[in-house]
């Protein structure tokens, strides 16, 4: 596994010419990293005034992204193993009308988990911002700096994912299910916006 790595080999891995880890799988690292950033300052004993009520928010934010760091992380070798898939599957034979049946099949089956899974990267890096804006309303102030890299990692993240995303969706015949993962697609990025607008002011 790829999280299992030391950095220094997961950073070797990524500069290999092999085609993963790519762009997907460096897209959750980022994210997992500025979800872990968070963490840290939700953990931090001193709050801005380190009243009862951010203390209590604090806890409910770090245990939040804690569980979204570790889905980040997961998602760091699910995306290369998305990619391996559809590999696999336009590998398959194509001699006879069956077997063209069944790589065509097998390619939109393998599509689909490789657009899927950036798309879900794409919801935890918001869903991390989301409980992260308890970081930047209630933190120790000293860790704003950090609050601050840990959105901009996860706004990074989620822009990657989206190019993930979209490169994918061309590959799906079914239209109904590439609207859907579009629209959602930009609901999210719309929400990450808002978000880090909200941290780190442009």
């Amino acid at each position: 596994m790829l999280t299992d790595r030391t950095v220094t080999s997961l950073l070797d891995a990524f500069s290999s010419a092999d085609p993963t880890p790519g762009g997907g799988s460096a897209a959750a690292l980022v994210g997992a990293t500025g979800t872990a950033l968070l963490a840290m300052v939700a953990g931090m004993p001193k709050s801005r005034t380190n009243a009862i009520a951010e203390r209590e928010a604090l806890d409910h934010a770090q245990t939040e992204l804690l569980a979204l760091r570790d889905t980040l992380a997961d998602l760091i070798d699910r995306d290369a193993s998305a990619y391996d898939l559809v590999i696999a599957a336009f590998r398959k034979p194509k001699g006879t009308d069956e077997e063209k049946a069944e790589r065509k099949a097998a390619v939109q089956d393998a599509t689909r988990v490789a657009t899927e899974v950036p798309l879900e990267t794409m919801r935890a890096c918001v869903a991390a911002m989301r409980a992260g804006l308890a970081t930047a309303i209630h933190g120790n102030p000293s860790a704003a700096s950090d609050a601050k890299v840990g959105f901009r990692l996860l706004m990074a993240a989620a822009e990657g994912a989206r190019d993930n995303v979209d490169i994918n969706l061309g590959g799906l015949t079914d239209t109904t299910l590439q609207a859907t993962i579009r629209d959602e697609a930009a609901r999210l990025m719309a929400d990450a916006a808002m978000h880090v607008t909200t941290v780190v002011p442009r």
